[in-house]
């Protein structure tokens, strides 16, 4: 069949939209009609070189090359055709994609740890997890799609072990955001940095990831919620989500912190930037107060190795880094209830959209990203 997506060509190139062929959904696979697509960071990531190896990287280790690629890991759409096998989903199904497949069967999944299932280690390889082969191609030409699912584009074909399915009446834009940064921001404060009732949070960075962190906090009963982030309308979106104080900066923030907790400072700071560098973890763990928690969410250059920690703190004051993907969370169990939450009025959704955007308008929603116009920008294919 023919339909059109959002392809990536290369580093620091605009997105393009492409009519490409999607072949037919094999064993394990379906075929979903995507109604919605959360602009998320780490697509811009993949445009920008923050994220994904270097291509010359690449080639040496005998990899195929990323681009082309379909963009879109964040979605909510309808199942409109399963291939041999499929054993949780038919026609008709509303779903959320999961950008960490869970297989149900290695180490990580039965011990807990479904969002570093193994089958991840294929996010940015190319094809099908089921058999390495393509479904996605333009002009005879097969097409990488983002971790597995796609999300820019109107249809696409994905593994089952990549989808979660969801409750029909909910929102599609509302499912997208869960698929990734609700979950990773609000798993990152609830999860990971393990927040109390009556601790001190700082979050660093208000994006679709951190406005959700700032969410986790105050539902886990965070006493102080400090926000950090040098744009105006985030902040003052922060205090709509439940922060209690907002900065600009953390040098702004360090004081207050202090007078907050009596010179005891944060119980957690979570790191949620646009990227994530070596430098910034000097004043993060300043914020953080004796066995304290710092939790690193946000993504930075696979080239960035080095980092600014003061070793004697570390130890002496008893803190700990923390790294977390997909907010430490189980997409089978934390999708569902993070919408049952949203629906019981618990959870702030749909206040996260700041602008819809149509498939070709892509471009523009990324700028509104960078510029700090948006919280969250989601493509609608309605």
């Amino acid at each position: 069949m023919k339909t059109h997506a959002a392809v990536l060509w290369g580093r620091n190139q605009d997105w393009r939209i492409e009519e490409i062929d999607l072949d037919p959904p094999q064993a394990q696979e379906v075929l979903v009609k995507w109604m919605a697509a959360g602009l998320c960071h780490s697509d811009e990531h993949i445009r920008s070189s923050d994220m994904g190896s270097p291509e010359e990287v690449r080639q040496a280790a005998g990899l195929p090359p990323l681009f082309p690629v379909i963009g879109g890991h964040e979605g909510g759409g309808i199942v409109v055709e399963v291939g041999p096998g499929v054993r949780n989903l038919q026609p008709g199904d509303h779903v959320a994609a999961s950008f960490f497949p869970v297989c149900d069967h290695c180490k990580m999944c039965i011990t807990g740890h479904t969002n570093l299932c193994d089958l991840g280690a294929a996010t940015f390889a190319v094809g099908q997890i089921s058999d390495g082969t393509s479904r996605h191609h333009l002009n005879g030409q097969d097409l990488n799609f983002m971790a597995k699912v796609g999300t820019f584009a109107e249809y696409s074909v994905v593994h089952e072990a990549s989808l979660v399915k969801v409750e029909a009446d909910l929102p599609m834009s509302v499912v997208a955001l869960v698929s990734c940064g609700v979950t990773t921001g609000w798993g990152s404060a609830v999860y990971r940095a393990e927040v109390r009732p009556g601790e001190t949070t700082v979050v660093v960075g208000i994006g679709g990831v951190g406005i959700n962190a700032v969410q986790g906090a105050r539902m886990a009963g965070a006493r102080n919620i400090m926000a950090v982030d040098p744009v105006e309308f985030k902040q003052k979106a922060a205090l709509d989500f439940g922060a209690t104080h907002t900065a600009g900066s953390m040098a702004e923030a360090l004081p207050i912190v202090a007078d907050l907790t009596r010179g005891a400072m944060a119980d957690s700071v979570i790191l949620t930037p646009g990227v994530m560098y070596g430098d910034l973890m000097a004043e993060a763990l300043s914020l953080t107060g004796k066995g304290g928690t710092c939790v690193v969410t946000a993504v930075a250059p696979q080239t960035q190795k080095e980092c600014s920690i003061n070793l004697f703190e570390l130890a002496m004051w008893q803190k700990e880094v923390r790294g977390v993907v997909f907010g430490a969370g189980n997409p089978r169990f934390d999708i569902p209830n993070l919408l049952a939450l949203y629906k019981a009025g618990r959870l702030k959704l749909d206040e996260l959209i700041t602008r819809t955007y149509r498939l070709d308008q892509i471009n523009q929603g990324y700028q509104d990203m960078l510029d700090g116009l948006n919280i969250r920008g989601v493509i609608s294919f309605e």
